[in-house]
């Protein structure tokens, strides 16, 4: 296929993905009610009598209600996408890149959808317990909707990417730019660069800095270990690769003989 025709298929997969987006988006925006209902119950649980949420437009709500209609439409048709992307360049990968790429995606998922949840089950009652003990009679919570929806979209994300740590380090031991020695070596940088990644993909406190960064540390230390499990069975299919590599070596050489006899005879 011509350079113009991958371009033609690319433009033709990427309409089908912004049509699939569209449409999940009109779905999901008929339930964005329940589903920000569904977001506001670990806050519910620790606002205080005198608390408040509120929007500061007469369309305030409106558009907070098609953010969240938007964001669910684009997780929800995110497999499509993807479905889409493998299509467009499976022709393009060995047949053990094709094996690999399901299970991989499947515990991409998993992962993400595991640090999603540890967030809004595990660290949204204990933040916001901890945030609205601070109220007091006279200091009433009166928190935007807006400014909500932002807080917890970025903490789930947030958590949902920084579970995918053990993958990463399975990817990257695999392909031998990482080893378990070089992470417990750098472990004291590693606990520096988790705690300004945790500042910087949460909110402007110290709290939810420490929220993130404590499963990051554990994080960090189920990755050293995937590393040390990836980096063994990378040595062990070292001899088998080699092993494959002489076998279509000796078969090249056997029909290069054969067909130099078959010259030969002729």
């Amino acid at each position: 296929m011509t350079l113009l025709g991958h371009l033609g298929e690319l433009r033709r997969r990427l309409t089908r993905v912004v049509i699939a987006v569209i449409l999940g988006f009109f779905a999901c925006y008929s339930v964005a009610e329940p589903m920000y209902d569904w977001l506001l119950i670990p806050l519910k649980a620790n606002l205080p009598p005198n608390g408040q949420l509120t929007f500061l437009s007469p369309q305030g709500l409106f558009f907070v209600y098609m953010k969240l209609a938007l964001l669910a439409s684009v997780f929800l048709t995110s497999p499509f996408a993807f479905y889409q992307l493998w299509a467009f360049i499976a022709p393009g990968l060995y047949r053990e890149e094709k094996r690999a790429i399901l299970p991989l995606s499947l515990l991409s998922a998993l992962f993400f959808l595991s640090g999603a949840a540890f967030c809004y089950f595990m660290v949204f009652p204990v933040a916001f317990e901890f945030f609205m003990s601070f109220a007091t009679d006279v200091i009433v919570p009166m928190i935007s909707v807006d400014e909500y929806l932002s807080f917890v979209v970025k903490l789930l994300l947030a958590f949902g990417l920084v579970f995918e740590m053990p993958l990463f380090s399975y990817f990257l031991s695999r392909m031998g730019l990482l080893t378990p020695q070089a992470m417990r070596r750098h472990r004291k940088y590693a606990v520096l660069a988790i705690f300004i990644v945790a500042a910087i993909l949460t909110p402007p406190d110290v709290f939810s800095q420490c929220l993130m960064a404590a499963p990051m540390l554990v994080l960090y230390e189920v990755s050293v270990y995937v590393s040390a499990l990836a980096r063994k069975g990378r040595s062990a299919a070292k001899p088998a690769d080699a092993a494959d590599a002489a076998g279509a070596d000796g078969e090249r050489a056997e029909d290069a003989g054969t067909k130099r006899e078959g010259s030969e005879h002729a």
